[in-house]
């Protein structure tokens, strides 16, 4: 991909948040356009969304972060969109990293530029043990140590790449942002990784609902151990 043609949009799965969302948009819109996925909220959050500076895309009934996301990836695409700047609603993120991912983006388009979390005093140990859980399922599954983290939802997407592989991604709630991780991985996308803090309010709100993301997180991990083997195979051959 030629770096003049890099166009891109930030892509913000929304169902529920709409205590910070104006504060996202207003911050955002300093580094460029906006695209939100509304996920099925419902109408209080779906009222802090009028008069934003954003493209809104509302999905008929709630999916997951998984489905919004993959929508807004289709959506983007076919507006012209070269990448997806992909940015939780929570506003947990440290936005003033835009720029560095954004310069990294530019200089290698072809690349998933990914964010390796740094947690404040204020996260929860179970979720943290979580993740570590994850990831080393992960270096498993990829049968490397290249996905440092594969839950932050701060990420930039060359769209191009990873639409190609969005029909084998099965995960549309918590699950997705491992698997479309793994998946690109595995179908030789780059991963580049860049430092990020991420502050966890007390009382914040959050939909991860223990068991039931727990369950689906498992069952992703399960299904990509399982493909391990042929996509190990067909490495072995190409290599």
């Amino acid at each position: 991909m030629e770096k003049s043609a890099f166009k891109l949009v930030f892509l913000v799965p929304y169902y529920n948040h709409p205590e910070k969302i104006a504060k996202l948009v207003q911050n955002l819109s300093n580094f460029g356009e906006i695209l939100i996925v509304d996920d099925g909220s419902d109408e209080a959050a779906k009222s802090a969304l009028k008069g934003l500076k954003a493209q809104i895309f509302t999905r008929s009934k709630n999916g997951g972060k998984g489905a919004a996301v993959k929508d807004g990836f289709k959506k983007a695409i076919g507006m012209g969109y070269t990448h997806a700047f992909q940015i939780d609603a929570d506003f947990q993120h440290d936005i003033s990293k835009c720029e560095e991912f954004l310069k990294i983006a530019r200089e290698f388009p072809n690349c998933l530029i990914c964010a390796n979390p740094i947690y404040d005093e204020n996260a929860p140990k179970g979720r943290l043990y979580g993740r570590k859980i994850t990831n080393f399922w992960c270096s498993i599954n990829s049968l490397s140590n290249e996905i440092k983290d594969a839950m932050c939802g701060f990420r930039i997407y060359p769209l191009k790449q990873i639409c190609e592989i969005l029909p084998q991604i099965k995960a549309d709630r918590m699950g997705f942002d491992i698997e479309i991780l793994v998946l690109a991985y595995r179908a030789g996308v780059n991963l580049k990784w860049l430092d990020l803090k991420v502050s966890y309010e007390k009382g914040g709100v959050s939909h991860f609902l223990p068991f039931r993301d727990n369950l689906l997180i498992s069952l992703t991990h399960a299904r990509l151990f399982l493909n391990l083997p042929f996509w190990a195979i067909k490495r072995a051959f190409r290599g």
